[in-house]
């Protein structure tokens, strides 16, 4: 009876909590939006190098209506991320993201597995898909790379913001970008964070 009770008393303590349920959501909008207006962003400036790769089967995308492709990319992600950061139509904005996600990361970033970093000692790059040759040559690439700028470079300068890394490209990001949206379709903006929230208690909730 007296775990029942404390059982009780702490989920009653866990329940105030929902006053700010809103934040997370604002947290994740907050999150994705300056990333999604920064990809829609450099599309547009660059828009005609993007057709020609999304239409390309050499080097590019091969997908079919590249200019029209192009087009939707480039809008989901500027119109997107500017309604996510207001919190306006964030359950249907969140779909043609989720599609532009998906559509990156199984066209463009599959072929590289999981790990955005190469890093061949991660258990996450370890995985029968996971791994493939940039990453297991990443150590060898990096130790060169040091070799070669400690010799002939500033190597505690160029390092002083971080170590260097070699990328892997992986779907890792757009992924992780995937989840975050799913989880905005189904919360919706937030309480009391969005626009949405005000909009639904003024015409809907009556």
């Amino acid at each position: 009876m007296k775990v029942f009770q404390f059982y009780q008393r702490s989920h009653n303590i866990l329940n105030k909590s929902r006053s700010f349920e809103g934040l997370a959501p604002l947290l994740i909008r907050l999150y994705l939006a300056p990333i999604m207006l920064q990809a829609g962003w450099n599309k547009y400036s660059h828009f005609n190098d993007i057709v020609d790769w999304f239409g390309n089967h050499d080097y590019g995308l091969g997908l079919p209506f590249p200019a029209l492709m192009a087009f939707l990319a480039v809008a989901a992600e500027l119109v997107g991320g500017a309604l996510l950061l207001v919190g306006l139509a964030t359950r249907w904005v969140s779909i043609p993201l989720m599609v532009t996600m998906l559509v990156a990361a199984f066209s463009v970033h599959w072929p590289n597995g999981w790990a955005a970093i190469a890093d061949a000692n991660s258990w996450m790059s370890n995985g029968v898909l996971m791994l493939n040759e940039n990453v297991m040559s990443a150590p060898e690439k990096l130790d060169m790379a040091k070799n070669l700028l400690e010799k002939h470079g500033n190597y505690d300068w160029l390092t002083s913001s971080g170590k260097f890394v070699v990328l892997n490209n992986g779907i890792e990001f757009a992924i992780t970008y995937f989840i975050m949206l799913l989880s905005l379709f189904f919360t919706g903006g937030g309480k009391h964070t969005s626009i949405d929230y005000y909009l639904a208690n003024r015409y809907l909730n009556k």
